[in-house]
Order: C-alpha cells, then structure tokens, then sequence
C-alpha cells in the first residue's frame, strides 16, 4: 500500500506543462480535439497532434489510444474516449477509458503518467464520482505488475482538487481497513 500512496499525487495546475511520458486528453471516440482539455493539447501541442489523432482514431467509447505529443513537455497523448462525439460520460466508459489508459502506459513502458478529471468537463460528469472512479482504477492498475511509477491528476481548479483529495483520504481508509481484516 505505502508504493501506491508514494505512486499517486494531486496537482492544481495546467496539465499541458506537465514533463511526464504522458498526459492523458479527456477524448472523445473520433479523437477530435476540439474544446476542454482536447483543445488546449491541440493548441500548445501543435495540430500534428490532431493528425495523429485522424490516423488512429475513431476508437470504442472506452477506449484508449496513443499518440506523440507534439510540442508539449510529455512525450506521448494517451487519448481516454470517455463519451461519443458530443456525448456524455457515463461511469463504465469512464472505469474502462481510464484502465485502457493506464494499459497503454504500461504495453510503452512509461513510468509516469497524468490525468485531468476525465469527462467532467464538456461531459458532465459528477467530479466526485469522477475521482472515486479513476483513483479505483488507478488503484487496480498498480497492484498488478506495470510500468508506470507516478500517477498525476493535475487539476484546473482548488475545488477539483479538493475533491479529489477527499476522495483519496477516503479511498486510503478503505485499503487500510480492508489490509487489517
């Protein structure tokens, strides 16, 4: 438990500047990087971003896919497809976009990896719950053998990340408990 607590950390801040091997864009499943999230990574990273995008994409609501980062600090774009093109998120395209991210990250040997609170923004997805499920995902993922060292949620506002916070505090009291039973 103390390499997973060590593992996960809560930023306010733009996660464009993040230097990591990969941000994580809050996608739809055509990769279009349009408003939110999506087109701040086309606009610092560069339109290449979005032609990658074309290549690869469309994926499953659900899905994942990776591309270079153009110019931003991180290495790669892993896109989470968490909602159709003008869609909204739903808790299991969530849980499954997010473990497709944490997936990809390990199958390319990234160490490190940040996250915004996918699909709460053009999606409308409650961010409590938001947080309770990318940090169970994240969670699971570490568990297992995997790459990936630093998980970063890097989020726009105090709000969001104070909740995320919460639910980190509560999410650690159930691993606690459970680790005593």
């Amino acid at each position: 438990m103390a390499r997973i607590e060590k593992a996960i950390s809560f930023l306010q801040g733009d996660l464009t500047d993040m230097d990591v091997d990969a941000i994580v864009n809050a996608a739809n499943n055509d990769l279009q990087l349009g408003g939110g999230v999506a087109g701040a990574i086309r606009r610092k990273g560069g339109e290449e971003i979005q032609r990658e995008c074309n290549k690869v994409g469309p994926v499953p609501v659900g899905g994942a896919a990776i591309t270079t980062a153009g110019r931003l600090e991180a290495r790669h774009v892993i896109h989470a497809a968490s909602m159709a093109l003008g869609g909204r998120t739903t808790p299991d395209a969530l849980r499954s976009s997010v473990a497709q991210s944490l997936n990809l990250a390990a199958q390319h040997r990234l160490t490190s990896i940040a996250f915004p609170a996918v699909g709460t923004g053009i999606a409308g997805f409650p961010m409590r719950e938001c947080a309770e499920i990318m940090l169970e995902e994240t969670v699971r993922h570490l568990q297992g053998p995997t790459s990936v060292e630093n998980v970063y949620f890097v989020l726009f506002d105090e709000q969001a990340l104070k909740v995320f916070a919460e639910a980190w505090r509560d999410k650690n009291k159930q691993l606690t408990s459970r680790a005593k039973s």
